[in-house]
């Protein structure tokens, strides 16, 4: 056997290697395990091929909707793709304390699934902050007043 004719049998060996787990791939269950990462109007427009996918949603929470109840551990609040008025929102549903700096207009990335009845139910909430730091002020921030804002809410553009 003459060194081309092996190096040609290495080469296709290596691409049938290569096909033959790249088939292996697309016909496994490897796809029930991704993890899709939409913003509300892109999750909405998926229609029912949302439903129970595990997803991370991104987006802003709508000013006014947020409402926690202690007693249960439930809060519901609507993320919106902007600020905008006119943007696509969803209803979020968890039962999970938020994270201390959760507030109304601030972007919160959620994992969990969407529903049948329109409700996306989060297993995970994170809130998307700066990294810039700011001392508290001096006697503190009581922690049952997690719901109000610190800073300035943005203004609509």
């Amino acid at each position: 056997m003459t060194q081309v004719v092996r190096n040609r049998l290495i080469a296709v060996a290596a691409i049938g290697v290569a096909a033959s787990m790249l088939g292996w791939i697309a016909v496994s269950n490897m796809g029930e395990n991704l993890v899709y990462y939409w913003k509300p109007s892109e999750m909405l427009a998926q229609g029912s091929l949302a439903y129970e996918a595990t997803i991370r949603l991104g987006g802003v929470v709508v000013p006014g909707s947020v409402h926690w109840d202690e007693a249960e551990t439930s809060l519901t609040f609507e993320l919106a793709d902007t600020h905008q008025p006119e943007a696509k929102k969803v209803k979020v549903e968890s039962s999970q304390q938020p994270p201390q700096l959760f507030r109304e207009g601030i972007g919160v990335v959620l994992e969990g699934t969407f529903q049948k009845r329109q409700v996306f139910v989060a297993s995970r909430l994170m809130v998307n902050h700066s990294n810039e730091y700011r001392a508290p002020h001096d006697g503190g921030e009581p922690p049952k007043n997690w719901k109000k804002t610190l800073t300035p809410m943005p203004e609509v553009l």
